[in-house]
């Protein structure tokens, strides 16, 4: 926990890891080019984490909205 944001690590190029790139076939009817992405699963759980940790709600399905967390 950082008291202030000069003290928090701001991730550059170099920390992000290499992106795997895989074709599933499989279009997403949420995306408007119907492109899925596997880091979108991850990135949702940290989101929900995140809300969680701020909250003390924890919310199991995305997306997250404020009526899931009243």
């Amino acid at each position: 926990m950082n008291p202030t944001l000069a003290d928090c690590h701001i991730p550059s190029h170099l920390d992000v890891p290499e992106i795997d790139v895989m074709w599933t076939g499989i279009p997403d009817p949420r995306s408007p080019l119907g492109t899925r992405n596997r880091r979108d699963w991850r990135r949702g759980a940290a989101v929900a984490n995140a809300v969680f940790n701020a909250t003390g709600k924890r919310v199991r399905d995305l997306p997250i909205t404020l009526d899931k967390l009243l």
